[in-house]
Formats: C-alpha cells, sequence, structure tokens
C-alpha cells in the first residue's frame, strides 16, 4: 500500500527526514514511534501528499504523490492531531459538509453520517453542535470525518493524546474494528501501550531515521530482556557496583535502579541475599517503551 525507498525531507538547510525505507502492507496498522522533532509528522504529511517529498522514491496505492496527488488523496482518510471540527455546525453537518468535497449527493451522505456515527458512537449526539462535546467526542467525529470517503488508508496523527482511558479505549476499539473490515491504518502515537494494542508492525524513528522496526513482541526481543527489575534502594546510595553482575544492562536513574534480565526474581533474590536492603522492589515484564528509551534515550526533546 505505501513503499519508501531512502525518502528524505528537507526545510532549507534542515533536514527532518533523513532517509528512510519502509513498507505498509494492506489490511495492517503501521505505526510510527518517537520522540518531538524525530520526523514523524513530515513523514506523515508526505504519505498524505500534502508535502513534496525532497528525495527518494515514495509510492502511494501504486502511484507517486508527486504526480497522482489529489488521486491519491481521494482514496486516503486522514484525522490530524488538531480537531480541525467547525463549531458552527452540528455533529451530522461536519460530516455532511466534508463529504461534499468528495462530490457525494446529499442522499448518500444521509445514509452514510448515520451509518458513520453510529460506528463511533455519536448517534445521539447528531444534532449536537461541537462546541457541546468532550475531547474523547471530538476525537470520535473527527475519526468518523476522516472516513466519509470509505478510505483504503486512514492516517491517524496521535489519535489519543490528551483522552482519559475510557475514550482511549473505545477509540482502540473503533480502530481495531477498522482494521477488522480491511482498512489499512497508519498511525503516530507517543503511548506505547497503544502501539503494542494496535500496532502489528512499527518503526521507532529517531533524529530524522529509523531506529528500528519490527512486531512490538520482535522489538522487545530484540532490544530487550524479558523482564525488569526496578529497585529503589533506603538512603542514598544506589549499589550499583554491588549488583552489577546480576543484569544483562543496568540503568542508573535519580530515583532507582532498573536491573535488565530474564530472571526478575532471581536478580531480586540475589540482591537480598547480599544484604542490601530495598525500599521498593518489583518485577514487570519488558514493554515496548524500554526499547523506544533504549533506542531514544531519556533527555527531553522539545
Amino acid at each position: 500500500m505505501i513503499s519508501a525507498q531512502a525518502v528524505r525531507k528537507s526545510f532549507g538547510d534542515f533536514e527532518a527526514v533523513k532517509g528512510i525505507d519502509f513498507e505498509v502492507r494492506r489490511g495492517e496498522c503501521f505505526g510510527f514511534l518517537g520522540p518531538n522533532g524525530a520526523g514523524k509528522s513530515s513523514t506523515m504529511r508526505m504519505i498524505a501528499a500534502v508535502s513534496p517529498t525532497s528525495g527518494g522514491h515514495l509510492s502511494i496505492l501504486g502511484m507517486d504523490p508527486h504526480t497522482h496527488g489529489s488521486q491519491i488523496r481521494a482514496r486516503l482518510g486522514v484525522c490530524p492531531q488538531e480537531d480541525s471540527l467547525d463549531n458552527e455546525l452540528n455533529v451530522s453537518e461536519n460530516l455532511i459538509v466534508y463529504g461534499r468535497y468528495f462530490g457525494f449527493s446529499r442522499a448518500h451522505l444521509r445514509a452514510k453520517v448515520a451509518e458513520l456515527l453510529d460506528f463511533v458512537q455519536l448517534g445521539d449526539k447528531a444534532t449536537a453542535k461541537v462546541e457541546q462535546l468532550s475531547g474523547g467526542m471530538k476525537r470520535r467525529l473527527s475519526i468518523a470525518r476522516s472516513l466519509i470517503n470509505d478510505p483504503e488508508v486512514l492516517l491517524l496523527d496521535e489519535p489519543t493524546t490528551g483522552l482519559d482511558p475510557q475514550a482511549r479505549h473505545v477509540l482502540w476499539d473503533g480502530i481495531y474494528r477498522l482494521k477488522q473490515a480491511g482498512v489499512t491504518v497508519v498511525l503516530t502515537t507517543h503511548y506505547m501501550d497503544e502501539a503494542e494494542q494496535l500496532c502489528d508492525r512499527l518503526v521507532v524513528m529517531d533524529k530524522g531515521l529509523i531506529a528500528a522496526e519490527g512486531t512490538p513482541r520482535s522489538l522487545i526481543e530484540t532490544h530487550c530482556t524479558r523482564e525488569v527489575a526496578e529497585l529503589r534502594f533506603k538512603g542514598d546510595e544506589q549499589y550499583v557496583d554491588q549488583v552489577a553482575d546480576l543484569a544483562e544492562r543496568i540503568e542508573v536513574l535519580p530515583d532507582r535502579l532498573l536491573l535488565y534480565t530474564d530472571e526478575g526474581d532471581r536478580a531480586v533474590a540475589a540482591v537480598h541475599s547480599r544484604g542490601i536492603a530495598t525500599e521498593v522492589a518489583l518485577v514487570r515484564r519488558s514493554s515496548l517503551e524500554d526499547v523506544f528509551l533504549s533506542l531514544t534515550g531519556r533527555t527531553l526533546v522539545d
């Protein structure tokens, strides 16, 4: 559905995307993860055929966005990070007006709007003004609007940012049902649990390059141990030297140590057997967040 070879994007002297390769297969959910400034949004805009590439080759639905941009956009659905709904119109009118840009008749849109509002669980809000909706409802309406043209590829830029857990799970269910219906989904997200739940495959971007690619499980297996033991000690001492041999890798944080190991309980027991008192000792499964932080670091990026 989407194929990129050595794709670059520059803004003057600044190179936001530095030559990346990836492919998105039909019917899968493909994710882009990365810190701020990694190049995710620039990549999504190129995929959406609204920002030209600066180099390399990009094919979307078998077409070149440089020469077939309008044909590509007609077959895409795009839900941007920021809601761009019309507050002066009600819920149904937002969908009808957007649908008219695609040349659909009002009769077709009346049926389609009812179908989409039912899909995103907003059927009882059809005549409500947008300003009366909660944040979660607005995101669901934005996704409904992006589906008005029955897209083959749906682009979601951080679809659940700022939503409460209940609203996030409602959206997750909707995205999962779209995937079951054969829609190819491409998303960016800052939520690692969201990527693990939704993405069949994903790439981790950092500084305009792809740092890793694979399924969530394969990335964890490749870049992390099976478990992580988190240790907080009484007092200020971190005991790094005393426990260094108990893990494949140790990460020192201001308030705790992270011991990356396949046997977390055994590592914790060994710590205690050495007479080292812990205030908190817990063992958890390694997650995509551990992979993300290992590849991109913990330093804040503005």
